[in-house]
């Protein structure tokens, strides 16, 4: 009972943080279409954005329509380097 009371409680407190994560939007015309991503191009740039079975979809999207994204920026690692300050330290 205690388990799933600390499986609740982290579920509960985890929630919120996932929600806190800022939305960013680009609207662009589509260039390729995968099962994984979805390329379009914004300009000179061409912007690959990754979708899964979770990503919502309404319609039919193909090469050369024009759709608006909607996703998150989520870092999957972060390398620490020292920084001049603390190289001048030593």
């Amino acid at each position: 009972m205690k388990r799933l009371a600390l499986a609740a409680l982290l579920a509960g407190l985890a929630a919120p943080a996932l929600g806190a994560t800022k939305t960013y939007q680009v609207t662009a015309p589509v260039v390729e279409v995968g099962d994984e991503s979805i390329t379009v191009q914004k300009g000179k740039e061409k912007w690959e954005i990754a979708r899964n079975a979770d990503t919502k979809l309404t319609g039919e999207v193909k090469k050369g329509d024009k759709v608006t994204i909607e996703y998150r920026m989520t870092a999957t690692s972060i390398e620490v380097k020292p920084g001049k300050a603390a190289a001048k330290a030593k």
